[in-house]
């Protein structure tokens, strides 16, 4: 079992930046890819950014490219999700995901574990 807690999220200026940090515990996130996905309200779940195991492979969405960032420290279990340059379409509650194993994954449902979840609201 692996426990996900997000934090870092909260309200912030159009053009400003946030710092997102997922921590892990019960496990050792050293043997999961990692994900930040978005959610609004009533839609489903998107990919936002992804990093492998190794933390030599990342992986973004379209629209966040050049604007985030994403970071792992498994010596802290701790993955980070930078965003710079924020946009009110950024607004969303943003989570945390797991997926054990080397392979990285987009699609929600693959992975085995989630956060609770971070408010990100950007004002214009």
């Amino acid at each position: 079992q692996v426990q996900l807690v997000e934090s870092g999220g909260g309200l912030v200026q159009a053009g400003g930046s946030l710092r997102l940090s997922c921590q892990a515990s019960g496990r050792t996130v050293s043997s999961y890819s990692m994900g930040w996905f978005r959610q609004t309200p009533g839609k489903k779940r998107e990919f936002v950014t992804s990093i492998s195991r190794s933390g030599k492979n990342t992986y973004y969405e379209d629209s966040v490219k050049g604007r985030f960032t994403i970071s792992r420290d498994d010596a802290k279990n701790t993955v980070y999700l930078q965003m710079n340059s924020l946009k009110p379409e950024d607004t969303a509650v943003y989570y945390c995901a797991a997926r054990f194993g080397v392979v990285v994954t987009t699609t929600p449902d693959d992975n085995d574990y989630w956060g609770q979840g971070t408010q990100v609201t950007v004002s214009s």
